[in-house]
């Protein structure tokens, strides 16, 4: 994502900007990022302000506990209350006592209590069905690696709370979660922002939403300590299975939003406010975008632009880091062992694109095609 995700932001001569249709059906994703999920309070604001009101929502971790706290009747406003008002103490409380005593045996980083007491003060005791859209909640069973979707039918007999804070258990910094004697923790670590699941509940269209941002180059992550570089650790990781994902996705479609907040750490609070307006903007932005939106019986993931890419020669070591991680038979080496684009011409997604960031030197370029086109027209 990153930087592709940057350039496909590039409207294409000749579309107009008008809004989506407001009886559009969709199931809402919202997936996972530490605090940048505060996001997802704008991007449902965005929403229904606008008239669009998800038939569901498919949630892992923040995006599970920002929506079921307004699926469960807590409105936008006091959301945002809550969310600025937010310090350090009421989300992560390191777990000293474990930490001295147990050691190397401790549950986690941080104590389960502040997170428990947030939850509660959003979510309260409520179950699934009380909630208004239906909520279904991602999780892995622990032991077992079971990916477990609370609150699909037959799975919403349990407390919403419960199924949150187990969604929330990203494993290292907080304590697995009991659930009916077997503990769960968050479900990023198989799929952090999941729209596989919308295929349990129907073909409608799919509104995701990712906050990872793990693709974006970061400055001086190996000083931040165990924290900082697990957290990014664990961000390269959900994007990684996310683009495995998507390579072969088809149907229901998928339209995939993704707010700026890639410069945001996962446990910062120094942005809250700007991080709820970046969902707010994004979302807003591509409603009014609706010529990128795919139409009825349309597959993939959008919204898709034309890119044209190349290789600049003089850089290319001939590694070969392009065949592996570019689509097969996209890029072969030849004589001089440098790279050569065969499929120069590409239509991508905002997942497409990975192999320019795994290239060592830099030597793989993509432009919008008809900024490519008019540049070889100059030159």
């Amino acid at each position: 994502m990153g930087v592709f995700t940057t350039l496909l932001g590039t409207q294409l001569p000749g579309q107009a900007d008008r809004a989506v249709k407001r009886d559009t059906p969709f199931t809402l994703v919202l997936g996972g990022g530490g605090m940048k999920g505060l996001a997802h309070i704008g991007v449902i604001q965005a929403l229904v302000e606008r008239g669009h009101r998800p038939s569901r929502i498919i949630g892992s971790s923040v995006g599970a506990l920002v929506a079921a706290a307004w699926a469960g009747g807590m409105g936008i406003a006091k959301l945002r209350e809550i969310a600025l008002g937010l310090k350090r103490k009421d989300v992560f409380a390191v777990a000293h006592a474990d930490m001295a005593f147990k050691r190397m045996r401790s549950p986690a980083l941080f104590r389960r209590e502040p997170l428990e007491n947030l939850i509660a003060r959003t979510v309260g005791d409520l179950t699934f069905p009380q909630l208004d859209p239906p909520v279904v909640v991602n999780t892995v069973d622990l032991n077992s690696g079971m990916q477990v979707f609370w609150g699909l039918p037959g799975l919403d007999d349990i407390r919403v709370a419960d199924a949150v804070f187990a969604s929330c258990a990203l494993p290292g910094y907080f304590p697995p979660h009991e659930i009916g004697g077997r503990f769960y923790v968050d479900g990023a670590v198989v799929a952090n922002v999941p729209f596989d699941a919308a295929r349990a509940l129907g073909p409608e269209l799919i509104i995701a939403v990712d906050v990872s941002a793990s693709s974006v180059l970061t400055a001086d992550a190996q000083d931040e300590g165990f924290a900082g570089v697990f957290a990014r650790a664990t961000e390269i990781l959900m994007t990684t299975l996310l683009e495995q994902r998507v390579r072969t996705w088809t149907t229901p479609p998928v339209y995939y939003i993704q707010p700026r907040v890639e410069h945001v750490t996962m446990f910062s609070f120094n942005h809250l406010r700007e991080e709820i307006e970046e969902g707010f903007r994004a979302t807003s932005a591509a409603l009014e975008r609706a010529d990128e939106w795919p139409e009825p019986g349309d597959v993939g993931i959008y919204p898709k632009r034309r890119v044209m890419v190349r290789v600049e020669r003089e850089r290319c070591i001939g590694c070969g880091t392009c065949l592996v991680h570019g689509p097969q038979g996209m890029f072969v080496l030849d004589s001089e062992r440098k790279a050569v684009v065969t499929q120069p011409d590409q239509e991508w997604s905002p997942m497409d694109g990975g192999y320019i960031r795994h290239c060592p030197t830099y030597a793989i370029i993509a432009r919008p095609a008809d900024q490519q086109r008019e540049m070889m027209k100059s030159g």
